[in-house]
């Protein structure tokens, strides 16, 4: 079921909202200075959540089944929060290593994306 992907994509915005109202308080006049990865963790959680929800769709629309549904499902939900939870994680506790997290889930994203790429070019509408 895609529920999780849905689920996992509205958390996300939900948090990525809170996340915004954060640092518009951070970039008020008089505020602390906002360090620009706080901006890019920001725009990466909610362009990979609204992702989230459309491949939730995606996944239904092609009927993916078993493992093929499970690998796109979980890859995608760990790629999702990794990427911009390593950047807060390297840069906020100061762990630069940190960093290489991304790597890691940029490859399941990929993965998933794929293997939704292959499905669109032989799925007959």
């Amino acid at each position: 079921m895609t529920r999780v992907l849905k689920t996992s994509g509205f958390l996300g915005l939900a948090v990525q909202m809170l996340y915004g109202m954060q640092n518009a308080y951070l970039v008020m006049p008089g505020g602390p200075n906002l360090p620009g990865w706080m901006v890019g963790a920001h725009a990466h959680l909610g362009v990979l959540s609204i992702l989230a929800v459309v491949v939730g769709f995606a996944v239904d629309h092609y009927d993916l089944q078993g493992r093929e549904r499970s690998l796109v499902q979980w890859f995608y939900v760990v790629g999702q929060w990794v990427v911009p939870g390593s950047v807060v994680a390297a840069e906020g506790l100061s762990m630069p290593p940190l960093h290489s997290l991304a790597f890691v889930a940029g490859t399941l994203l990929f993965v998933a994306m794929a293997d939704l790429t292959y499905r669109a070019a032989t799925h007959e509408a």
